[in-house]
């Protein structure tokens, strides 16, 4: 997310962090858009994100 935000970009991009290792916590400590605990959850949470 500092990458993306370095490069100006952070505007642009939508951030989605999942899986066993990482956690809501993680996601919201970095600044992800959105987290996801599987892939399946995750397919529907990028769906939202870009829907919004």
């Amino acid at each position: 997310v500092n990458a993306f935000q370095a490069a100006g970009v952070r505007n642009r991009v939508k951030v989605l962090v999942g899986g066993a290792a990482v956690s809501q916590d993680f996601a919201d400590e970095i600044g992800a858009d959105g987290y996801a605990p599987d892939a399946g959850a995750a397919v529907r949470k990028a769906k939202e994100l870009l829907a919004a």
